[in-house]
């Protein structure tokens, strides 16, 4: 269709004025609309509406194999792919060092940390650091689990 309305700092064009200025608020930084419990503001309505969700609990959009929910369409989407690849088999994603292959992006991401030895993960409860999100899971429990005993001696973390 026809896109009357031109941006002056770069190509965009828009069919109505209105989009037009929501567009011109990327280039001037204006974000009009803040939330009311916390510091985020954004030049958008909707990702305000969106945003507000992340503080009431909402989440409209439900999983029907699990009990997974998502306060956006495109996370609920991409969590059922999690399903799909499980009974699938799929593993689409392949490290190039090795024949490691993943159902996950994010489970390629943390083997790839086996190649290169970065620790992302850290524990807020002491100075332990992981290379995956799993691994770190396992070590916060030495700090809720009661820590087993040799001869009434701790064992290191």
């Amino acid at each position: 269709g026809e896109k009357p309305y031109a941006c002056h700092s770069c190509d965009y064009r828009a069919a109505h004025l209105a989009r037009l200025r929501t567009h011109l608020m990327t280039h001037t930084g204006d974000k009009p609309y803040a939330c009311d419990s916390c510091d985020y503001r954004t030049g958008k309505r909707c990702h305000l509406e969106r945003h507000m969700m992340t503080h009431s609990g909402e989440k409209p959009y439900a999983c029907n194999i699990c009990d997974y929910r998502a306060t956006q369409a495109g996370n609920l989407r991409v969590h059922m792919r999690t399903h799909t690849r499980t009974h699938s088999g799929e593993k689409p994603y392949a490290c190039d060092s090795c024949g490691y292959r993943a159902k996950q992006l994010r489970y390629l991401k943390d083997h790839m940390r086996t190649h290169t030895g970065g620790k992302p993960y850290s524990c807020n409860s002491c100075d332990y650091r992981a290379g995956s999100r799993s691994d770190l899971n396992k070590h916060m429990r030495t700090h809720t689990v009661e820590k087993p005993h040799i001869s009434g001696q701790e064992l290191p973390c």
